[in-house]
């Protein structure tokens, strides 16, 4: 989970200057490409004899992703990486809170709460728009978790996640036309999307499906939890992003608060399974 999670946001940060260049939405449908491609090349799934129930779960997880995706290079585009993260990750936060609306569960509601205003304090950086991205990208994440939870206890290896990354392919396919001619003429920028496709896509995404399949739920929530402060790290370490008081204490907030709430979720046994770290 903990190499998933900073694989992802490696390439988050690896991909920020593309995001320049051709567009976030570009990036997204690019990634997505060139991923699906690898994946299926990779797996060959065996789709012929799959269930109705098998092609839903992966269209659902397709779709989700892609809309996770999309929202969050929409974000990075606009503010910090940990502060996107930080804001995406309310989505499943606030499924797995509100499912059982306890006291201690309301109380930790509004430490992440605070934790979002801390962050998106004036003058921190965090646009409306780069945050309502961000909480775009959440809602695509609470869609995630149910989806990729399903996929990958229904089918075999990698097949399941190949054909959803084939399906979020198709949907984003026609936001890459546009850039064809400014990204391949450029190869260093094409070797940057390639390499993000595959670290995200392939690796980042598999490592998460090994991980659901080997360890208990409670586990994976806490290790969740933890995303923003691996996206907070990576974009200070890779991308000379700054992290100041008021950042650390919303920081906190946020991973106190997802820690709190997703381990008493999953220790209950209504865990959401909170995967797909960051888009």
């Amino acid at each position: 989970m903990l190499a998933g999670a900073t694989t992802i946001q490696w390439s988050a940060a690896i991909v920020t200057p593309v995001l320049g260049a051709i567009g976030p939405s570009a990036a997204t449908a690019w990634r997505y490409l060139v991923g699906a491609v690898v994946l299926v090349a990779l797996t060959r799934p065996r789709v012929r004899h799959w269930s109705r129930s098998q092609w839903l779960g992966a269209a659902a997880l397709g779709v989700s992703t892609a809309v996770m995706s999309f929202c969050f290079y929409q974000s990075i585009a606009r503010i910090t990486l940990g502060s996107a993260v930080a804001i995406e990750y309310l989505g499943p936060f606030l499924v797995a809170a509100l499912g059982r609306r306890t006291a201690r569960h309301l109380v930790l509601v509004a430490v992440a709460g605070a934790g979002v205003l801390a962050l998106a304090r004036p003058g921190g950086g965090v646009t409306l728009v780069g945050g309502l991205f961000a909480l775009g990208s959440g809602a695509g994440w609470a869609g995630y978790a149910f989806a990729s939870r399903r996929v990958g206890h229904t089918t075999d290896g990698f097949q399941g996640l190949a054909v959803a990354m084939a399906i979020a392919a198709v949907l984003a396919s026609p936001f890459a036309v546009a850039s064809f001619t400014r990204l391949f003429s450029h190869a260093a920028m094409t070797g940057r999307m390639a390499l993000v496709a595959v670290m995200s896509i392939v690796v980042g995404f598999a490592l998460e499906m090994q991980a659901l399949r080997r360890i208990r739920p409670s586990v994976v929530s806490v290790v969740i939890a933890l995303d923003p402060a691996v996206a907070f790290v990576v974009g200070w370490l890779l991308l000379g992003q700054t992290i100041s008081t008021w950042d650390i204490v919303g920081l906190i907030c946020v991973v106190v608060a997802g820690v709190g709430v997703t381990y008493d979720v999953a220790k209950a046994g209504e865990a959401l399974d909170l995967t797909g770290v960051g888009a």
